[in-house]
């Protein structure tokens, strides 16, 4: 292949991924895309929660981010209640951290509360927002590799439940800070236990070389512990976290890094004579972005780390620590659809023999990088009516200044589709508005929740005054 600005795939005759087959039928939508609720109507048209994606556009604009509120939470509620069944019997259940960087605002924040999730902020934005939404401290997590003095200190003033130590800088750091106030803070110590997830670089968190967490093999870990429990007056070590990375499909590589948090969570015992009382496995449950992807059900996953950490422990002859997990992307990601409007259309031919319909909508890379950013694969149809046009392979891209700004690098569209046409992305949910930007002094789009026949906002969209606003 040869390289090009756009991407890799402009081999000579290139017809799309191996992957991607022409669909019998271009109306047809794979379930394992989409959220709960979404299905077409009579003349083609894209429904979510009973409400027309034609009457969505009219009201609200696009683009626009749609989520299926009772999807979202369900997703939730079945993580909450799969992990605590499963575990019940090993350790007394498990801790589900709904992983707020996936997609974080008020009223999601106020979901979590409500369905008894805990939740996982690494910010001091994100710990604001949770605040506002009345979330107890007693239910917040903080991670964050290079946290403020002010976010320690904000996090411990409100009393959340643990924070994530990341390096002996920071133990110092919460350490001062909770003598300042007069408490006692607790941590977990983020071990890097060097399994690498198949999955993009950028976002396997657990290899040696990246910024997070204390070096199992470099023995930093143990250092770690050692620091913190020699500070009982401000510091009380909860127990260990490891997060191998995102998008993870099966428990493969939860066994090799539960196997080696453990073996040091047996070694704290022996060495100190203090067995920890928790374990968090971290998140990166992958979800289905296209049909190349297999995601397991929360039950599945549950019960595939429950047998991994029972095995470990019992091995050891340690007592099985209580168990926390923090999806984000598995909650979040299917739960939304990104609702764009087509604007023009262009046939570009391939070398080789092949072609490609460009179809460009009114969105891009400032409310979905990560096709830019880690080259993800997504999906797409026409929303606003059924077509009976052949399919014809297309290439999505934004309105940006970027050769780059693609939104669904290949897909089958029917070739019919055209200006005014409403095209619906999946799986927008994580990391989309999150990773949101104003690139191109372009607003960014609002968040339309759906319930039951009812559409609402929940984060609206941004204005040229917003643009302006911050401008001295």
């Amino acid at each position: 292949m040869r390289a090009h600005e756009a991407g890799a795939l402009h081999a000579d005759g290139y017809r799309g991924p191996t992957w991607l087959e022409p669909p019998g039928d271009v109306n047809a939508l794979v379930p394992s895309l989409w959220a709960s609720s979404i299905g077409r109507g009579e003349d083609g048209t894209l429904t979510v929660g009973g409400v027309s994606v034609v009457d969505l556009a009219r009201e609200f604009g696009t683009p626009a981010y749609v989520l299926d509120e009772d999807d979202f939470r369900s997703r939730a509620r079945e993580f909450k209640q799969t992990y605590a069944e499963v575990f019940d019997d090993l350790c007394g259940g498990a801790d589900v951290f709904y992983a707020g960087k996936a997609f974080l605002c008020t009223e999601v924040a106020r979901w979590i509360r409500d369905d008894g999730l805990f939740l996982d902020v690494c910010t001091g934005g994100e710990l604001a927002v949770a605040m506002r939404a009345g979330v107890p401290g007693s239910s917040i997590g903080m991670h964050g590799n290079n946290k403020s003095v002010t976010e320690i200190r904000t996090a411990l003033e409100y009393g959340i439940s643990r924070i994530i130590v990341d390096s002996f800088e920071e133990i110092e750091r919460v350490s001062a800070v909770a003598d300042q106030l007069g408490v006692v803070a607790p941590v977990l110590v983020r071990v890097t236990v060097g399994v690498e997830a198949h999955t993009h670089e950028f976002i396997a968190t657990a290899h040696e070389d990246q910024k997070f967490g204390f070096s199992l093999a470099g023995g930093q870990a143990v250092e770690a512990v050692r620091q913190i429990l020699a500070r009982p007056r401000t510091l009380q070590l909860l127990g260990l976290h490891s997060h191998i990375g995102s998008q993870i499909f099966d428990t493969s590589g939860f066994e090799v890094s539960a196997r080696r948090v453990l073996g040091l969570h047996t070694d704290v015992a022996r060495e100190f004579g203090v067995e920890l009382p928790e374990l968090d496995l971290g998140g990166g449950f992958g979800i289905a972005y296209t049909t190349e992807h297999d995601p397991q059900a929360p039950k599945a996953l549950a019960a595939g780390m429950a047998e991994i950490v029972e095995r470990e422990c019992r091995a050891d002859g340690v007592a099985i620590p209580r168990i926390s997990i923090e999806p984000g992307r598995a909650i979040a990601g299917p739960s939304t659809f990104t609702l764009y409007e087509v604007g023009t259309v262009k046939p570009v031919e391939l070398d080789g023999g092949a072609s490609r319909l460009y179809v460009s909508v009114d969105g891009g890379m400032s409310d979905n990088v990560r096709t830019a950013l880690y080259a993800a694969d997504y999906s797409c149809t026409v929303a606003n009516r059924r077509s009976d046009a052949a399919p014809i392979l297309g290439r999505v891209v934004g309105k940006h200044c970027e050769s780059g700004d693609i939104v669904v690098m290949d897909e089958f569209l029917p070739n019919d589709v055209g200006p005014g046409d409403l095209i619906a992305v999946p799986g927008t949910g994580a990391y989309c508005r999150s990773l949101s930007s104003q690139y191109n002094h372009t607003p960014r789009p609002p968040v339309i929740a759906v319930r039951d026949g009812v559409a609402r906002v929940i984060v609206r969209r941004e204005t040229i005054d917003d643009l302006l606003a911050l401008d001295v």
